[in-house]
């Protein structure tokens, strides 16, 4: 099944909120194996809206919408997909009076505006909304489904999980492992990987993060364990050719994977901060794995290394990683109570520098643990 997503508001085009319904559909979607193959976005103008129906429905089978359920005049979504499907919305009397008690219910009259909100086509049924005044509507015409939900994602969300998603036939199994790197860039992995990133069963990506470089391994098939096996055997040759960058799997972070290492050793950790100017220290404290191992953190901007190491030695931790200031090229440092680590960092511009000596002091500290 080929699905598409839909999302409608002008304040989309705007910049002044987040899609984050897309992402959550889109992921729901790719775990029920149904392929989402294209994503819009369009304000709040009915030919457009209508283009973007007819659009979506002359290439998908499933197309889901969110946003334009509202009362007010610019909520165009109903009357789009009418005009889209040649129908024509009229008064639900049932959903009507669903709503008027709604508004009853808080001691409060109902405007006139919502009754639109009670509108149906012959081809849509409402899907329930306890959380709102926007119901939403299920259409199916010619082998073609439309779900249209509200903007509001604590509205979207129960609607689909509660209303939709048990509705839809699970296509295949779809199953993913994403290894985490640093150390390395994007386009490095790509080489080194060569052919591995022309497969297609299971297929393999990269992309930069803010935590380095991601190599995705994903598969389907008809059951999880055959996908498993075909992943489990690429990851095997990921890490043949990339495994000294490889920090974590999937969810894991640098500060519990850090956390982690400490824990086993029964070691404390101490920060001297200066060009990372206390973002080490706010990563490691949200990492449960690393919060407890955490002695305790100095933050001395325009500091040296020597005076860092004696600030944070006051804490009688184990270890310390120091992150000296200096004038585009510092020195990083990790001491444990084996070996001592260093680290060089270039960078251009002083949020340059304390995004490399985040991440790279982050990496510097967990080779250092598990040399």
């Amino acid at each position: 099944m080929r699905a598409e997503i839909l999302s409608v508001g002008t304040e989309l085009l705007l910049g002044e909120i987040i899609d984050t319904n897309s992402a959550y559909l889109a992921g729901r979607l790719a775990d029920l194996g149904i392929d989402c193959l294209h994503m819009q976005t369009v304000g709040d103008n009915l030919g457009r809206c209508k283009e973007a129906f007819e659009r979506a429905l002359a290439r998908s089978e499933l197309v889901v919408a969110t946003g334009g359920l509202g009362p007010t005049e610019d909520d165009l979504t109903r009357e789009a997909i009418a005009a889209a499907l040649g129908e024509t919305p009229a008064v639900d009397a049932a959903l009507e009076a669903d709503l008027r008690a709604w508004f009853a219910g808080r001691g409060l009259t109902m405007p006139e505006r919502n009754t639109k909100q009670a509108w149906l086509i012959p081809s849509a049924r409402a899907l329930p909304n306890p959380l709102g005044t926007a119901p939403g509507w299920d259409v199916r015409k010619d082998g073609k489904r439309i779900v249209a939900m509200p903007g509001v994602p604590r509205e979207m969300t129960p609607m689909w999980e509660g209303h939709v998603e048990p509705t839809l036939s699970r296509q295949a199994t779809l199953r993913r492992r994403t290894l985490k790197l640093l150390g390395i860039g994007e386009s490095a992995v790509e080489e080194r990987l060569g052919d591995l990133v022309r497969s297609t069963a299971p297929t393999v990506a990269t992309y930069a993060k803010n935590d380095g470089v991601h190599v995705r391994i994903a598969d389907k098939a008809t059951s999880s364990d055959e996908a498993d096996a075909r992943i489990a055997k690429m990851e095997r040759e990921v890490r043949a050719r990339l495994g000294e960058y490889v920090w974590g799997v999937d969810g894991e972070s640098l500060g519990d994977v850090i956390g982690t290492a400490l824990a086993s050793r029964r070691w404390t950790l101490a920060l001297g901060e200066s060009l990372s100017a206390g973002d080490l220290a706010r990563a490691l404290s949200d990492a449960p794995a690393a919060r407890g191992q955490l002695a305790g953190a100095v933050v001395r901007l325009g500091a040296d290394e020597g005076s860092l190491e004696r600030d944070a030695r006051s804490f009688g931790a184990d270890v310390l990683l120091l992150t000296p200031d200096g004038d585009g090229k510092v020195e990083l440092r990790a001491i444990t109570p084996e070996r001592s680590r260093q680290a060089t960092i270039h960078f251009r511009s002083p949020a340059d520098g304390r995004r490399r000596a985040l991440l790279s002091g982050l990496d510097l500290l967990r080779r250092a643990l598990l040399d």
